[in-house]
């Protein structure tokens, strides 16, 4: 029941309060809980860049069409993908998960050969949009475990995603921005915090096919 209470606190937060950030060792947390997030195949063709620049910050308000939240939220982060997926993402992988459990490279050939696979019968705009979909995984841990600690938080969309990626040289970096987040304590000038939650009931959200 205390998942569903948190749950239920949780908002999309409109108005955050400039004034309180999140302390560290709470913000690693919730980092490292989106770390811990599922992926297809375990790959993770994502990346968190973490925006705790003020001035760069301003920019990005304004390449967001000008949504508050961006700046006065205590952590705006956002979620890229690699620009491209090849063969060398999976021996990266591949080479971590040996050292990560002290196997030979050569026990994990048949994993390595079917992922291969799985990414040469790819186009690499079939990649990137496969790559887009591991995002809303983790971005979804984070809006849950940020609830969880009491944290309020907003995913994005409205963003110009190009100007984003100039702004923080991401094509540079070799990465490409997808959805934003933003995190911190919600204001008391915010009436969205008292709102009712809309949502369907049961009977429109769930069937059981017997």
């Amino acid at each position: 029941m205390e998942i569903i209470k948190q749950l239920q606190w949780r908002y999309a937060t409109k108005i955050f309060d400039a004034d309180k950030k999140i302390e560290k060792k709470d913000f690693e947390e919730l980092m490292e809980a989106t770390r811990l997030s599922p992926s297809s195949y375990g790959l993770q063709l994502w990346k968190v860049f973490v925006v705790t620049n003020p001035a760069i910050r301003e920019q990005l308000k304004t390449a967001a069409y000008g949504q508050g939240q961006v700046t006065d939220a205590s952590h705006l982060v956002v979620f890229a993908t690699p620009k491209v997926i090849d063969e060398k993402s999976v021996e990266e992988f591949i080479a971590l998960t040996a050292e990560t459990r002290s196997v030979p490279a050569d026990s994990l050939a048949e994993y390595k050969a079917m992922l291969m696979g799985t990414i040469n019968r790819q186009q690499p705009n079939e990649l990137r949009d496969w790559a887009t979909k591991q995002v809303y995984i983790s971005l979804g841990f984070l809006l849950e475990s940020a609830a969880l600690k009491n944290i309020d938080s907003c995913p994005m969309e409205g963003f110009n995603s190009k100007k984003f990626d100039e702004i923080l040289n991401l094509e540079e970096r070799g990465y490409e921005s997808k959805v934003i987040c933003v995190l911190g304590y919600r204001s008391e000038k915010d009436t969205y915090a008292s709102a009712k939650k809309v949502r369907f009931p049961d009977e429109k959200m769930f069937e059981e096919i017997k």
